[in-house]
């Protein structure tokens, strides 16, 4: 009962670490928690070394389902979701993350994970350039299904390594011309989606696999999950807020670092 405690609060501070960054950047958080969680799974003995990504990926899904709602809930406040485009992005990493999760198994995981670091550097490298341009021609948005289409495959990507999706919507949004702060809240929104149905998908996979008893819910640990929304749910709002007091420029090169991040992540691990 103590580990368990002492797991339950080491998740509660990972969801503070995590809730602002929803809020601020607009991303789900499964760029740490996958990473930290395992760990801390491992550490506590809680699963074998042949599950702990699938479950640290499927609680990481299950959790940004909170700090999503809590993170857009925010920027719905601020004026910072554009909802006229929303619907379509919304719609498009539905779609993605569903696909992605019938798919999962018929693709190589490697090849998978080279292509998404090959894809976020460019992403991140033209972000950084971006901000150092004084003046950028500005690329009209794509219209309804075209929308919708690059959006499912932001989705599909999102779903398969469980980052929610924001890394990949905002920056993909900016370079269309969406101001920053509006592209973070479409994100935001877009992360609640991508959450949704990824646990489901990852709970119905793991039904047979694991059992309530010892707290899994299919794939995903509910005590790790508890300790990560408890926490990111109230700091979410506080990183929402920040985007008002931080220049653009810098959100964008704080955006740029995490997808490197990422990319590192996706080849070394």
């Amino acid at each position: 009962m103590y580990d368990l405690a002492l797991l339950v609060a080491s998740c509660a501070l990972l969801g503070c670490v995590v809730g602002f960054l929803a809020g601020l950047l607009g991303i789900g958080g499964g760029l740490i928690i996958v990473p930290v969680l395992s760990s801390l799974l491992l550490m506590f003995d809680v699963t074998s070394p042949d599950h702990v990504l699938v479950i640290s990926i499927a609680t990481s899904l299950a959790s940004i389902l909170f700090t999503s709602t809590s993170s857009v809930l925010a920027h719905h406040k601020n004026d910072n979701v554009p909802w006229q485009i929303a619907p379509w992005v919304m719609s498009g990493v539905g779609l993605g993350a569903l696909i992605s999760g019938f798919a999962a198994s018929l693709i190589p995981e490697q090849a998978l994970r080279n292509v998404f670091a090959i894809s976020v550097v460019f992403i991140a490298g033209r972000m950084v350039l971006a901000s150092r341009s004084k003046s950028l021609k500005e690329k009209p948005l794509p219209k309804g299904i075209i929308l919708g289409s690059i959006s499912a495959l932001m989705g599909a990507l999102s779903g398969l390594i469980g980052i929610g999706g924001g890394a990949l919507i905002a920056p993909m949004l900016n370079y269309f011309s969406v101001d920053m702060k509006k592209a973070i809240g479409c994100a935001s929104a877009s992360g609640i989606v991508i959450a949704l149905f990824g646990s489901i998908g990852y709970i119905s996979a793991g039904w047979q696999v694991t059992d309530l008893a010892h707290g899994f819910a299919g794939f995903v640990y509910l005590p790790a999950l508890f300790g990560i929304v408890i926490t990111s749910w109230f700091v979410a709002p506080l990183g929402a807020k920040a985007t008002h007091y931080l220049p653009v420029n810098i959100i964008k090169k704080i955006f740029a670092v995490l997808l490197v991040l990422i990319a590192l992540k996706m080849v070394f691990s």
